[in-house]
């Protein structure tokens, strides 16, 4: 005859010798979706890179990493590694932040209307992982089109020419051939 003191018996027998697991919780991972519906982690990110890109920031002019940036290579996107810029189309605009005269593809940017801060101006997101870069202005030299993509440093990774090919950016070598 099974009695109740058989039972708890039982029933804490089983609960005090059940193996016991310790975990440890950590973060969860941060994720974007891109617009090709790809999940891309932004763990990598600074503080300053979440901020400029993710939230629409501004980093502070003439003291940021690539304003003064002279080396031959590409500028890809912080988040994706999207190539976006390329150095032969950089030039200093005197604005404090690094300047392209064009995307290194058009389609890769995207642009809006920014009615912040009690000015109109637009804004240019990568297309990708629709992180804001920057602006662009119709205040650039007139013999390259007269645009002046104005964009922070933090949206940026650069990667010079010499490492195009091992980093898988090889379709981009033909831009830096003596022409």
């Amino acid at each position: 005859m099974i009695t109740r003191k058989l039972i708890w018996t039982l029933i804490l027998g089983a609960v005090i010798t059940a193996p016991f697991t310790i975990s440890h919780t950590t973060q969860a991972e941060e994720k974007i979706m891109t617009k090709s519906g790809k999940e891309v982690s932004t763990d990598h990110l600074t503080p300053l890179q979440k901020k400029v890109t993710m939230e629409g920031g501004t980093e502070r002019a003439f003291q940021n990493e690539y304003w003064d940036h002279k080396e031959a290579g590409i500028y890809v996107d912080v988040i994706n590694g999207e190539a976006l810029f390329s150095s032969t189309d950089k030039y200093d605009s005197g604005s404090g932040w690094p300047a392209f005269t064009r995307p290194i593809k058009d389609h890769l940017i995207d642009e809006h209307e920014d009615k912040k801060f009690g000015m109109t101006r637009t804004e240019v997101k990568s297309s990708e992982t629709d992180s804001h870069l920057g602006h662009v202005f119709n205040d650039g030299p007139a013999e390259s089109g007269g645009l002046r993509y104005c964009i922070n440093s933090a949206s940026l990774n650069f990667i010079p020419v010499a490492e195009l090919e091992e980093k898988g950016y090889g379709e981009f070598l033909h831009l830096f051939e003596e022409k």
